[in-house]
């Protein structure tokens, strides 16, 4: 005869283990998507937390390429070709990347899919680099990225952690 206690230990031994594996990140995925006109546009990522660290010139150095994500890369898809700061983007699948400066930031869109934080897959898989200024802001304990502007043909998509913010300019193409 099977005791119920035995079986209620013997369970305890199997599930406390496999919950305790499955632990809560620090770092929570996040989704974001935009229509803009007849071009969709979709972020994927997860959101490191600031917990009072120095972010900009501290955990995060000044002219070293740095992934604004944490963990899988920071993964951007466009539906159609667009232009980012200018500049043309065919349509498809792409990592970002980043080079923080006080006064400008390099933003660069890599071919280099299903990757992780780190290391930089290399200046060989860039597709595009775009120089934006960034700006200063409300203080966002958590990286997100957001559309505060919205037009039939163009929106703003902002990188925003700390007091820093990095606003790409995308425009739809016919």
């Amino acid at each position: 005869m099977v005791r119920p206690c035995a079986v209620l230990a013997a369970l305890t031994l199997v599930i406390v283990p496999a919950a305790a594996a499955q632990r809560i990140p620090l770092s929570q995925h996040g989704t974001v998507t935009q229509r803009v006109g007849a071009t969709d546009i979709g972020i994927s990522y997860n959101r490191p937390v600031a917990r009072g660290r120095q972010l900009f010139g501290g955990i995060v150095r000044w002219g070293h390429v740095w992934h604004p994500g944490a963990d899988s890369a920071t993964t951007i898809q466009f539906s159609r070709d667009v232009l980012v700061q200018g500049r043309r983007l065919a349509a498809g699948r792409y990592t970002l990347w980043t080079v923080p400066d006080s006064l400008e930031w390099t933003v660069i869109f890599s071919r280099a899919l299903n990757v992780f934080h780190v290391p930089y897959p290399g200046a060989s898989l860039d597709v595009l680099r775009v120089t934006v200024t960034p700006e200063q802001g409300s203080d966002m304990e958590v990286l997100a990225y957001y559309f505060p502007v919205v037009g039939p043909d163009s929106a703003v998509l902002r990188l925003h952690w700390g007091r820093t913010m990095v606003p790409l300019h995308i425009r739809t193409t016919p």
